[in-house]
C-alpha cells in the first residue's frame, strides 16, 4: 500500500503524503500564531489608549496653566488646550477635573467589553484593567 502513494521513477511532483505533512505543519503553526497575534493587537490599542490618557492630562494641566480655577468638564476644552483624540479613542470626562480632583476617562472601541476603559486622576494616575 505504501509503494501506492510513492514516486516511480520519471515521475514529477509531491505525493499526497508529502501534501498533508505541509498542510498538518502550517496547521499547527496557524494554531500557534494566530491567539499570539491576538495579544499583539489588544497591546497596540492598550498602548494607544495609554498614549491618549497621558496626552488629555498634559492637555488638562496646560488648560489648568491657562485657567487655574477652572474646570475641565467638556472635551472641546481639553480640545482647546491641545489634546488630538486617537480616531479609535472615545473620551468622556468622568468627573469634572479641576487642579485638586476629578478624573477623565478614554474608551478605546477595539479592545474588549469591560477592559476597554482607562483613566487618569487630577494627579497623572493612569488606571487600565488588565487584557487577558
Amino acid at each position: 500500500m505504501i509503494r501506492y502513494f510513492t514516486k516511480k521513477k520519471g515521475q514529477k511532483g509531491f505525493t499526497l503524503i508529502e501534501l498533508m505533512i505541509v498542510v498538518g505543519i502550517i496547521a499547527i503553526l496557524a494554531a500557534i500564531a494566530i491567539p499570539q497575534f491576538v495579544q499583539y493587537r489588544y497591546r497596540s490599542y492598550r498602548a494607544e489608549l495609554n498614549s491618549d490618557l497621558k496626552n488629555a492630562y498634559t492637555a488638562a494641566q496646560a488648560y489648568f496653566s491657562d485657567w487655574p480655577n477652572g474646570t475641565v468638564n467638556s472635551l472641546d476644552r481639553l480640545t482647546s488646550a491641545g489634546y488630538q483624540r486617537s480616531p479609535n479613542v472615545s473620551a468622556t470626562i468622568a468627573a469634572d477635573m479641576t487642579v485638586g480632583a476629578g478624573t477623565i476617562a478614554l474608551r478605546h472601541v477595539s479592545l474588549p467589553s469591560g477592559r476597554d476603559t482607562g483613566t487618569v486622576n487630577n494627579s497623572g494616575t493612569i488606571t487600565m484593567p488588565a487584557v487577558q
